[in-house]
């Protein structure tokens, strides 16, 4: 994405420097700093669009569902998460990689088969989770269950899709359109919802069908302008050799995503189990509040990572410096961000869910404390992936995943929420210390490589 470029502001200072340069170079060159920056505003946005319309969604569903029915909806949105996290894996970010390198003179050519892999990952996943809706209504676990997980199934091909759309923009370094795509579903969510609810329909089935309308409706305005802005196709790669390409790339990224969404995840659908759906609502109304941590630091996080990548590639021996700025940035972030929302939280909780839930916002300090941890692991996790070491993570997220089902599932079952926090704070501590361990060994592979050039330079 465009973070590339915004990392390199060097181009102005360069003109102020050079005072042989003409005026219409240094206009040249501020220009085009300002247009990326614009471009990595436009990026933001379009990121802290999609994330505050969840959010805003959870937050409304949470104050107008019942504690039985949000619990629903927030355990098919957790299975739903981790289907994000294995089309993420297996498209989306092959796709930014292979349209920049392999299809970068044929992305319209690219796109179209790359949305027949789209149709492959999505419909059989939609089909797994209608399934698992079935199982649920003759399991008789809980009434609402089935048909969130129902919604689910049928909203799951059309929100993958306008991720989709929205992620092609970003081959031609062009976020504004998908920015635009994220606001008006924005607005198609939000003003889908009010109206539901205005009429006595809401229930997490409908929530999940105004996802998926909105989805498919901003998708297909976005491939009305995608079609018009593409070049034509020069050639009609293959399938089977793009989908190749794509499981190469992404399949140690995939067994990150799935031993990663363990740790975060997993307590849902544990607490469901243990506690009923009003407890698993109750544990999302509270993770709800670390949501504009979590959406911040995921935008940032894509900034970065360009430059980490280059910081790794170019200058190796910068990396550890870089490694625990990051790590600084973002812990000192969520300290700054529960600092100010900690001595305020009954009245939040008040307001966020009009009185419901009161009795878990004693426990948010204690969340407070597991996101703190969590922020310290992207540093290292950042300049991990920029090392292109996707291996390191999934073993980092596989400790952690350890600890949330050895220690986790007694946790829960024993102690409830409480118990799940404490579990979540002893899995993202491992996380960190595993995530250093790792990226000090990966750093001194690269170095070593590095100090022996320079020593034979040295000798010559």
């Amino acid at each position: 994405m465009s973070g590339a470029e915004l990392n390199k502001p060097t181009a102005v200072g360069e003109v102020e420097e050079q005072g042989t340069e003409t005026g219409a170079s240094q206009g040249f060159s501020v220009s085009k700093f300002f247009r990326w920056m614009t471009k990595g505003g436009l990026a933001v946005l379009d990121n802290g669009l999609i994330s505050g319309s969840n959010f805003l969604l959870q937050i409304l569903l949470a104050r107008w569902l019942t504690p039985e029915e949000y619990g629903a909806y927030a355990l098919s949105f957790s299975i739903f998460i981790l289907v994000g996290f294995l089309y993420q894996a297996l498209l989306l970010e092959p796709l930014s990689v292979f349209a920049g390198s392999n299809y970068r003179d044929n992305i319209r050519g690219y796109l179209k088969k790359a949305l027949t892999i789209h149709w492959a990952i999505s419909v059989p996943t939609a089909a797994l989770i209608a399934a698992g809706a079935l199982g649920a209504k003759i399991v008789g676990h809980s009434m609402v269950l089935p048909v969130a997980l129902a919604g689910m199934a049928i909203a799951t091909p059309f929100l993958c899709m306008h991720a989709m759309t929205r992620r092609s923009f970003y081959l031609k370094l062009s976020p504004g359109p998908a920015a635009f795509g994220a606001a008006f579903y924005c607005a198609l969510v939000t003003g889908g919802v009010l109206l539901v609810h205005h009429m006595q329909l809401l229930s997490p089935f409908a929530a999940f069908l105004i996802m998926s309308g909105a989805a498919l409706v901003s998708a297909v305005v976005m491939v009305v302008q995608l079609n018009a802005a593409l070049d034509p196709a020069t050639g009609e790669p293959r399938v089977l050799t793009i989908w190749r390409e794509h499981w190469e790339y992404g399949s140690w990224a995939l067994a990150a995503c799935v031993v990663g969404w363990i740790p975060n995840y997993v307590y849902i659908p544990l607490i469901s189990t243990f506690s009923g759906m009003a407890a698993a609502g109750e544990l999302r109304a509270l993770m709800n509040l670390a949501a504009p941590v979590l959406q911040t630091y995921a935008a940032l996080s894509m900034l970065f990572l360009p430059y980490a990548a280059r910081v790794a590639e170019e200058r190796p021996e910068e990396a550890s410096k870089l490694t625990h700025r990051l790590a600084m940035l973002f812990v000192a972030g969520a300290v700054a961000y529960w600092a100010v929302l900690i001595p305020f939280r009954q009245p939040i909780f008040q307001f966020l869910y009009a009185g419901k839930y009161m009795n878990s916002a004693y426990l948010i300090p204690l969340f407070g404390l597991e996101t703190t941890v969590w922020s310290a692991s992207l540093g290292p996790a950042i300049v991990l992936r920029g090392m292109k070491s996707p291996r390191s993570l999934f073993v980092a997220n596989g400790a952690a995943s350890i600890v949330a089902l050895v220690i986790g599932i007694p946790a829960t079952r024993l102690f409830g929420i409480k118990g799940v926090i404490w579990s979540m704070i002893l899995a993202n501590a491992l996380y960190v210390i595993v995530a250093f361990i790792l990226y000090n060994k990966k750093i001194a592979e690269v170095k070593i490589p590095s100090i022996a050039l320079s020593e034979a330079a040295s000798a010559d």
